[in-house]
């Protein structure tokens, strides 16, 4: 039998979908504050592509400010996609952002092959490249309701709803976590059924190949950066974006970092200086929670920004 075959024949033995030839979405994660948006912005230039944004606050309008959204200039120097394209008052899930996401892509790839998404909030990057478990919308009443229980009774009265309504998922949460903990007691309540009913932890398949990139520098150098960049949010106007928003407080969307402080100084809670530290300590916290889920990642390959474009360039090198 004669091995040899014309290139027309051998085309058609051959998978069309090699990883080279495939659609492919770049991630770019990582803490708080490391600078992934002017390196998306970066490789977005190098690449002819668009951002996708995957920080869940930055989807929200009205608060561009305390949640560091890509300014008018950097989005005039690339495209991107789902930045503050909800109100705040709009629920908004990472199932939802899983839908929205999957939905576009195909859109950004009839002009290019590659797609960036940057952004650190780890379930919706999780939910983008492995699927999420299909769970229900929250209701806003219900939504409303677990929100006052945990801010006018505390986090110890939604633990014991949690024990009560889902005990195998209450021993695996962690308890020190309210976002957590209030997402579980809604998902049970909304749901009629546990919530660790309804994880089936299983992953996705994608018709198209992701390469993730995790950005990081040396601890002390990050902090240094958090606090430097909240002092220069409070200088561009966050103690006024809050106090425009203070009378929707009590929304999930406001439910964050670098708000909260400010509403309690505007309770009379505590002095600006100890609100603005406070900021600077509960976003340091927030950066080393995100390294710790983020670690877990086999599939995430970390740099420095400064090397992330020529890692980059080496990942896509070795897959041609």
């Amino acid at each position: 039998m004669s091995f040899s075959l014309h290139c027309s024949q051998l085309a058609l033995i051959l998978p069309l979908n090699t990883k080279a030839e495939m659609n492919t979405l770049i991630v770019i994660t990582g803490p708080t504050g490391v600078g992934k948006t002017a390196t998306a912005i970066e490789m977005a230039q190098w690449l002819g592509c668009d951002i996708v944004n995957a920080d869940s606050r930055q989807v929200y309008r009205d608060i561009p400010i305390g949640t560091a959204a890509p300014t008018a200039a950097e989005q005039a120097l690339v495209h991107h996609h789902l930045v503050g394209f909800k109100a705040l008052d709009d629920a908004y899930s990472a199932s939802q952002f899983e839908q929205d996401v999957l939905q576009l892509l195909p859109q950004l790839w009839k002009h290019n092959k590659y797609a960036i998404m940057c952004g650190g909030s780890m379930m919706y990057v999780d939910a983008v490249c492995n699927g999420i478990d299909d769970l229900p919308d929250i209701d806003e009443k219900l939504r409303l309701d677990v929100l006052t229980q945990y801010q006018q009774r505390g986090l110890e009265s939604v633990l014991a709803d949690l024990q009560q309504l889902d005990p195998d998922y209450y021993e695996q949460v962690d308890r020190k976590n309210p976002r957590r903990v209030i997402h579980a007691v809604e998902i049970c309540r909304q749901a009629g059924v546990p919530y660790s009913s309804l994880r089936t932890g299983m992953k996705k398949k994608r018709d198209f190949n992701t390469v993730k990139l995790g950005l990081n520098i040396e601890r002390t150098d990050l902090f240094e950066r958090i606090n430097h960049r909240v002092n220069k949010m409070m200088d561009n106007g966050l103690l006024e974006e809050a106090r425009r928003v203070e009378p929707m407080r009590h929304l999930n969307s406001l439910n964050t970092v670098g708000y909260k402080e400010l509403f309690a100084y505007f309770d009379g809670k505590m002095a600006l200086d100890v609100a603005v530290e406070r900021i600077k300590k509960n976003t340091r916290v927030y950066a080393k929670k995100q390294l710790t889920w983020l670690a877990r990642d086999p599939d995430i390959t970390w740099c420095k920004p400064a090397e992330a474009l020529q890692t980059l360039k080496d990942i896509l090198n070795e897959d041609k």
